[in-house]
């Protein structure tokens, strides 16, 4: 398909018209893009991401921007994400404990 265009007889400000409208249509196919995969979060969902500094974070989505995902991590900071970078967590409590019914609560 991209071998039909002939760009050969465009002048440079043809060029450089035609390179913004491809920007912009990028630009624009990306929000959408983003914006489906934010619909299939909530508000409160427990979510994870890989930060390349600080690894693997679990938190919860608390609003929705433009192009990210703002969540708060459990450890109480505020993240903004790209939507394609989140995975859903099942298991919203992972550090549950189990206390048998014959021992004391140590705390």
């Amino acid at each position: 398909m991209a071998d039909d265009i002939d760009i050969d007889h465009l002048t440079i400000a043809e060029l450089e018209a035609l390179n913004h409208r491809i920007v912009e249509r990028l630009k624009f196919l990306d929000a959408v893009q983003a914006h489906r995969e934010m619909m299939a979060l909530n508000i409160g969902a427990k979510v994870s991401f890989e930060s390349r500094r600080d690894g693997r974070q679990l938190g919860t989505v608390v609003k929705f921007n433009r192009k990210t995902v703002s969540v708060v991590t459990d450890d109480g900071r505020r993240w903004n994400v790209a939507p394609q970078l989140l995975s859903a967590v099942n298991d919203a409590n992972p550090q549950s404990s189990y206390i048998d019914a014959g021992e004391s609560d140590p705390g």
